[in-house]
């Protein structure tokens, strides 16, 4: 089973607004005259790709980025093929301009290891274990449900990548942060910040969690020098 994972992290020059993820996804469209289904998971007959997102609209160290994951890495030529860099982020009239390009390979599989990761805007709670959690005094109890949510997505994650694990998936949350209400498709949910170990390997800068496509729950490992992140 191949479980190498290529990624690609297109960064712009272009500072980004947290609430501009969405209409920066817009810009990318509206810039490709007709993009492949990687850009925006909109199927035939407003039918929706329900598969985890291969092309993701992030704000990484404050400016816009591009996180390519698996089959979106080839389909990213076709925006550059397009050469209409001049777009709206929004009503503000923007030239995108590539600042760097990140290429990498990960492998990603069960190891003996674990490894530490940072989320961001992590939204891991639906209608039911929204009230399961807000129900739950225990801190303990808190966490054990968070770290299983985190499981779940990860195992999503690699679900979507065409990767199954011959290992069970561990995940203990480290820190967490007080959650935040943020609005995602008009719908107010919980988001958290937190790190966590888990003996994954997950590539730098994919999400897990919903809202994966605008830039949530972004990931991180911080197992290197560069343990800052701001998305």
């Amino acid at each position: 089973m191949q479980n190498t994972v290529k990624t690609l992290v297109i960064r712009f020059a272009n500072e980004l607004y947290p609430n501009e993820i969405e209409c920066f996804r817009g810009a990318v469209l509206q810039a490709m005259e007709d993009a492949n289904v990687l850009f925006h998971n909109h199927l035939e007959d407003d039918k929706l790709r329900y598969a985890y997102p291969l092309i993701q609209y992030k704000r990484i160290h404050l400016k816009a980025a591009l996180v390519c994951v698996g089959e979106g890495t080839e389909a990213i030529g076709e925006f550059f093929a397009s050469c209409r860099f001049d777009v709206r982020i929004g009503e503000r009239p923007v030239t995108l301009e590539v600042e760097g390009v990140q290429a990498r390979q990960t492998l990603v599989q069960v190891w003996d290891d674990m490894f530490t990761y940072r989320i961001r805007k992590w939204l891991p709670l639906n209608g039911e274990n929204y009230e399961k959690y807000m129900q739950t005094d225990s801190l303990a109890e808190k966490y054990a449900l968070l770290e299983n949510l985190l499981v779940g997505n990860i195992l999503s994650m690699a679900k979507g990548l065409g990767i199954r694990f011959e290992k069970q998936v561990e995940c203990k949350i480290t820190a967490i942060e007080d959650p935040r209400v943020v609005m995602y498709k008009g719908v107010k949910l919980m988001s958290f910040d937190a790190e966590f170990k888990t003996n994954v390997s997950i590539p730098d800068f994919v999400g897990l969690g919903k809202g994966v496509s605008l830039g949530m729950g972004t990931v991180k490992c911080l197992d290197n020098n560069d343990n800052t992140i701001n998305i």
